[in-house]
């Protein structure tokens, strides 16, 4: 991958294709997130920017607090660092609150919004309150206690309802290296995140909301209040698929993506 300096922040990029540019966030579980659908036939014609965010991969590290609003700003630095001046939008889990904290900071710089099962906002049901307690908190204690693989373990079950390690070895193995990035920075900006249906209603982007049809629990509740919340908003179900999404049916992800972008081109 290249390096971009983004105001003394080296971080990792890969830019390729042609055509009306696409900006692939990847969530905090692995740096690697935005790969299978870089490859995909349907978006051929789009050019694709993924980029490793601050603390993940091989970007440099920032020391303490990183907040959603800071991987905004570098986001939207590296794509005026690029010539990128508008663009699709696409984020997944914690980073949706990136692309959404984007589209406040920056509007002009934002097209369209997909976002795949945001981690925010979180209804105030006990189904809810119960993931954080079942495996949230126990994930940040064994992160705390120096066991990084056993708090993916624990906190991916959670959210996978399986074993990552067993399913996607690589990114189980990416997820254990990026841990103090995820479990020490991007959980507590997640918990602090400032967004409210107020801040939705400013987001007036054309959005696409993308669940999961065999997803943990956890997400249809999140999704239904987020989507509720923003004025020009529609879903989509992928087949078959858990909050893993596009690592499980990378095809299907990029023909719905595809088929929205091409509703809302650019001018």
């Amino acid at each position: 991958m290249q390096r971009s300096d983004v105001g003394g922040l080296e971080l990792e990029y890969e830019l390729r294709g042609s055509g009306e540019p696409v900006v692939l966030i990847h969530w905090g579980l692995a740096a690697a997130w935005g790969e299978p659908l870089t490859g995909e036939p349907a978006l051929a014609d789009r050019r694709l920017l993924r980029y490793h965010r601050a603390g993940f991969a091989g970007s440099d590290p920032i020391e303490g607090p990183v907040s959603i609003a800071d991987h905004a700003a570098h986001c939207a630095a590296l794509m005026r660092q690029l010539g990128i001046e508008r663009a699709h939008i696409v984020g997944h889990s914690s980073s949706a609150l990136i692309a959404l904290q984007l589209a406040l900071d920056a509007p002009e710089a934002v097209h369209t919004l997909t976002l795949m099962e945001p981690a925010r906002p979180i209804p105030p049901t006990e189904q809810q309150q119960a993931f954080i307690r079942e495996f949230v908190a126990p994930a940040i204690e064994r992160f705390r206690d120096g066991d990084n693989a056993g708090a993916v373990d624990t906190f991916a079950r959670g959210v996978f309802e399986s074993s990552l390690e067993q399913r996607l070895p690589a990114v189980f193995a990416q997820a254990v290296a990026d841990a103090d990035a995820f479990f020490g920075q991007e959980l507590p900006a997640l918990q602090s995140w400032p967004f409210t249906q107020e801040d939705a209603s400013r987001v007036t982007q054309p959005v696409l909301g993308v669940l999961g049809e065999r997803t943990a629990p956890t997400f249809p509740g999140r999704m239904e209040l987020l989507l509720g919340w923003l004025p020009n908003a529609e879903l989509f179900e992928l087949p078959g698929a858990t909050h893993l999404l596009h690592l499980e049916n990378p095809k299907g992800t990029a023909e719905a993506l595809a088929g929205f972008l091409a509703r809302h081109s650019l001018p």
